[in-house]
């Protein structure tokens, strides 16, 4: 009897772990007598082999993880219109790429900065990618400005300059560093300090917001290749490497 209960206790705690709530709602399934003998069983048993919850929970992520993913995937391809072809225009590379690029990032985001030389060089190296830029400023005030400035630059026509100039800056970009980026890339400042005051920049930033925040990304930089989702930043090998992937789906 023993060898039996050893041998079932493995089975028996992890069903417990994974369908306690069900079994505690049907407590007709066994008598008193019975659920006491059970929870004193699965205490001793677990008490002697911990690593058991740990296994229980790990599955358990795992499964939350992959939902979570799935669900993502699902939010991406029925919003993907808004993702490669967002109304604000913020486009690098070849218009009509066969692969697309799509990148929220914000421009004081020391990752976004280090990865971007990386990033442009496969993307002018190549020739058929599309990026696409969604302005994501997270880490305060000045990201904002700095990105409100960057939205602003399109009225002159000089975003994707503008654009590569502030995140090659090195150091914070306060209100004095983007003024000298913008005139350092020929933009008008007095035109874009008064084009930055439409409120319309700030709708953009808002919606790119409210889209971050319903495919879960809460840090920068995050990008979309094709239909796959990376969560931070990565090199050119890996970027090389998806974008195959992704040209090769079609």
């Amino acid at each position: 009897m023993k060898t039996i209960v050893s041998f079932m206790m493995p089975v028996l705690a992890m069903a417990v772990l994974s369908a306690g709530p069900a079994l505690a709602q049907d407590k007709s399934a066994f008598t008193p007598a019975q659920r006491e003998e059970m929870k004193t069983l699965v205490r001793d048993y677990l008490l002697e082999n911990p690593e058991v919850i740990a296994d229980a929970i790990g599955k358990l992520q795992e499964r939350e993880e992959a939902k979570k993913e799935q669900e993502r995937m699902e939010l991406i391809a029925k919003r993907k219109d808004e993702l490669v072809n967002p109304k604000e225009q913020t486009y690098l590379g070849n218009l009509q790429g066969d692969v697309t690029i799509v990148e929220f990032f914000d421009y004081n985001c020391g990752y976004c900065k280090s990865m971007f030389p990386d990033l442009i060089q496969l993307v002018k190296s190549d020739g058929r990618i599309r990026l696409v830029m969604k302005e994501f400023p997270i880490l305060g005030p000045q990201s904002v400005t700095a990105t409100k400035a960057a939205l602003a630059s399109r009225n002159q026509r000089k975003y994707s300059e503008f654009h590569q100039a502030l995140l090659a800056y090195k150091g914070g970009l306060n209100e004095a560093a983007i003024n000298t980026v913008a005139k350092g890339v020929g933009l008008n400042v007095e035109k874009l300090q008064e084009d930055m005051k439409d409120t319309e920049l700030d709708k953009l930033i808002k919606d790119n917001r409210d889209l971050a925040q319903a495919l879960g990304i809460t840090g920068t930089p995050a990008l979309l290749i094709g239909d796959t989702f990376i969560g931070g930043a990565i090199g050119r090998d890996k970027l090389s490497e998806l974008v195959a992937a992704a040209r090769k789906k079609g």
